[in-house]
């Protein structure tokens, strides 16, 4: 591979473009050109032929003909020479004597350029002959009396100076057509050539190839497991972390050239390519194996050519979605509590600028009481610390919105003895009172209860809001994921909070009326460090 070139891709995209281009204007030229000169010398010659009937036909012209005042004919030829613009009127008889010239000392003579002939036989024709003028182009008419009879001819001529005088125009705005056409071809080559480049990175052919070799071990090195599948469903590109995970799943061997459903179950990369359409953060089991998985067609022209799946354990990505919701959680308990001392804080400078000391006294008396009181009924009735917070920032933001959140007065939970269960507990009991304060928000009557009852190893929660309850018809779909009655990018929540209730072999039961609420109830196996006293 030759890694120096003498000229680059862009230069040899320029070159090529320019050459075609004047090629195509050369030859276009050409062809212009003839076509040009053949419309010039047609039209000039039409014009002359015009003019030439147009006197055969005047009364004066045979008038004059016949012996009828001659001299009318000089005065009436010389005044359409003059109107027409062209070189010469000359209206001669049968013997051929000018009767008309636009030098009055040729008139009476006989007509010059040996050309009149066939015009004397009643022939109207165009030709090319040296009169006394010169060289022009003479377009003969015959003039006939009323009787029919011949009494004479016209020609009308223009200098075959003057035709090529037009003819050189014409060349010259081809010619300057031409330059530009070709300046703006070299214009576009340039800007082609920039665009391919910026197309290719403004990498060149030779550093195009070391590229692929290096995304291809590139490919190898990424965490996720990649397999891609041509038309045919035949398995093209499989990377070593794809090869991993399918070996843990009981899926050993090389995949490359194998039939997609054959070595992997289930895959649904032959139903992407059908449907064309992609499918993103999909679960899915592989003989126990959990991975998420992406699947995209590889389009190519408008043409469905392959599909490419991405995918990765899901072990690790679980363990970071639980401690990031635990993280979100956390930051929400202190950004609603942040928020409303604040609020307090200016309250309290307000009164100490008034000098209302009493009245300051018995605020901060209030609000200390209420917060410790709230604290208090929380930190006994849920022993486990991460979901008191978590409940105390819903608090919080249940009073920003102007929403009567109450924990039942009988709630209960004690430490749970596998700290993991937390991460699930937040993601359903976060979600549940997300969705029960959204739905009474725009509510006359905002009121969300809130029940956490432990007994005999078992924990059950449930979240009633005075909404507007939930459709029927849809309750069975508001589990799934992206599901959603609100605005885009919504319907994650429920999902969350069904797959956390499924890892930990619990049941959610939705009793709703439309215009009277929702109630969810949730039931899960709970080992408590405590014991109901």
């Amino acid at each position: 591979m030759k890694a120096n070139p003498m000229f680059n891709l862009q230069t040899k995209i320029i070159l090529l473009v320019c050459g075609v281009v004047a090629l195509a204007l050369l030859a276009a030229n050409a062809l212009i050109t003839n076509r040009v000169e053949s419309n010039v010398r047609e039209t000039l010659g039409q014009k002359a032929i015009d003019v030439s009937r147009m006197v055969t036909h005047s009364s004066i012209v045979i008038a004059g003909l016949e012996g009828q005042d001659e001299a009318l004919i000089q005065e009436y030829a010389n005044t359409i020479r003059t109107a027409v613009n062209v070189e010469f009127v000359v209206v001669f008889d049968m013997q051929g004597i000018r009767k008309s010239h636009p030098d009055e000392t040729l008139v009476g003579k006989h007509i010059k350029g040996g050309d009149e002939t066939l015009a004397l036989q009643g022939n109207e024709y165009i030709s090319y002959a040296e009169g006394t003028y010169g060289p022009s182009l003479r377009a003969f008419s015959p003039v006939f009396a009323k009787d029919g009879r011949q009494v004479g001819a016209v020609v009308v001529g223009i200098l075959l100076g003057d035709v090529e005088k037009a003819l050189q125009e014409s060349h010259k705005i081809i010619y300057i057509a031409t330059l530009f056409g070709f300046i703006i071809g070299i214009g576009f080559a340039i800007l082609l050539a920039r665009n391919i480049k910026k197309t290719l990175f403004g990498l060149e052919p030779f550093a195009i190839a070391q590229l692929v070799q290096e995304r291809s071990a590139m490919l190898q090195c990424v965490r996720e497991g990649i397999l891609a599948v041509d038309k045919d469903s035949v398995i093209t590109i499989a990377n070593s972390e794809a090869i991993r995970v399918l070996k843990l799943a009981g899926i050993p061997g090389n995949p490359i050239g194998r039939q997609v459903a054959d070595y992997v179950p289930h895959t649904r990369l032959k139903d992407v390519m059908n449907t064309g359409q992609a499918e993103l953060d999909q679960e899915q089991k592989i003989n126990g194996v959990t991975i998420l998985t992406n699947r995209v067609p590889v389009v190519v022209n408008g043409e469905i050519v392959g599909a490419i799946a991405s995918f990765r354990d899901m072990t690790d990505m679980r363990q970071l979605a639980e401690e990031l919701t635990g993280v979100n959680s956390y930051v929400e308990a202190l950004r609603s509590q942040a928020h409303e001392f604040l609020n307090k804080m200016h309250v309290i400078l307000g009164l100490v600028r008034l000098k209302f000391y009493d009245k300051l006294e018995l605020y901060i008396t209030r609000i200390a009481n209420k917060d410790i009181a709230e604290s208090e009924f929380v930190g006994g009735c849920i022993h486990d610390p991460v979901l008191g917070g978590l409940l105390l920032s819903k608090f919080s933001r249940a009073r920003e919105m102007a929403i009567d959140m109450v924990l039942a007065e009988d709630s209960f939970l004690p430490e749970p003895v596998d700290v993991q269960v937390t991460q699930e507990l937040v993601t359903i009991v976060g979600n549940l009172i997300d969705n029960a304060l959204d739905a009474v928000k725009d509510t006359p009557h905002r009121q969300v209860r809130v029940l956490m009852k432990y007994k005999d190893n078992q924990l059950n929660i449930e979240v009633m809001d005075s909404g507007p309850g939930i459709n029927l018809a849809i309750v069975e779909q508001i589990f799934l994921k992206g599901y959603s009655t609100k605005a885009q990018s919504r319907g994650f929540g429920l999902f969350l909070v069904a797959r956390a209730i499924e890892r930990l072999d619990g049941t959610i039961q939705v009793v709703t009326t439309p215009g009277n609420g929702a109630l969810f109830k949730v039931s899960i196996a709970y080992q408590g460090k405590e014991v109901v006293s």
